[in-house]
């Protein structure tokens, strides 16, 4: 059975936002006060900045298929990259080959990320680094990032990479060692524009495409566990 959620036009006029929001949506609106005193039309330019702030830090409900060992989107965005590479070095996964899917956020894009698959975190590192723009491969290397090594229900290994961008400073995570998730939990995010990697161990096919638009919590990216394809998102 899978979850629903009732919702009505209000929340998407006044959407539910992440907690990390409220100080920098104070921040704007301060500012667009103060503009507003200086000058009007200063003042409409900083409210349409103050509500787009608002709307950045949109925390939405999300149903998350409930099939066992399927892996989803862990971000809202735009499949960027699909490349067979080795795991993250700082993590410390060995030589096995990975196919990593790279999904970047635009500024547009709700931020909060989500868990992609059930499972307990075994490893997790935080390595400062470069503000590039994040559709660059070597972002994947040079930026600042969170990396977090996952143990799966099935008994897989897989990991997951919050990527700082071009215009993103700050990221959130958190997610510690030990800790036990279900596929679509929340667990961090990034803030003004990003990317997030998502680690598939050897021989899991991905069932998403280049450029497909992805859903955090929702879109189905793989199953660990048999052949089955995913057909716009659901598991036939």
């Amino acid at each position: 059975m899978t979850k629903t959620f009732d919702i009505s036009w209000k929340d998407y006029v006044f959407p539910n936002i992440n907690p990390e929001g409220w100080r920098f949506v104070g921040i704007f609106a301060a500012v667009t006060a103060l503009l507003a005193i200086i000058w009007e039309p200063l003042g409409l330019i900083g409210l349409v900045l103050t509500v787009w702030c608002y709307y950045f830090f949109r925390d939405p409900q999300r149903v998350t298929p409930e099939i066992d060992n399927v892996v989803v989107s862990p971000a809202d965005g735009v499949v960027q990259m699909i490349a067979e590479v080795p795991a993250p070095e700082e993590l410390n996964m060995g030589e096995a080959k990975f196919t990593r899917v790279s999904i970047f956020m635009s500024v547009f894009n709700v931020h909060v990320n989500r868990v992609p698959v059930e499972g307990k975190i075994t490893n997790a590192v935080y390595v400062p680094g470069k503000f590039l723009n994040a559709t660059l491969d070597k972002a994947s290397k040079d930026n600042e990032r969170q990396l977090l090594a996952m143990k799966t229900k099935s008994g897989k290994d897989l990991c997951f990479v919050q990527i700082a961008g071009l215009v993103a400073r700050r990221i959130v995570c958190k997610a510690q060692i030990g800790q036990e998730y279900k596929a679509g939990e929340r667990f961090g995010m990034i803030r003004f524009g990003s990317r997030l990697d998502v680690y598939l161990p050897e021989g899991v096919e991905p069932q998403v495409a280049l450029g497909q638009t992805m859903v955090a919590g929702e879109t189905i990216i793989a199953n660990l566990t048999d052949g089955r394809k995913a057909v716009n998102g659901v598991i036939r």
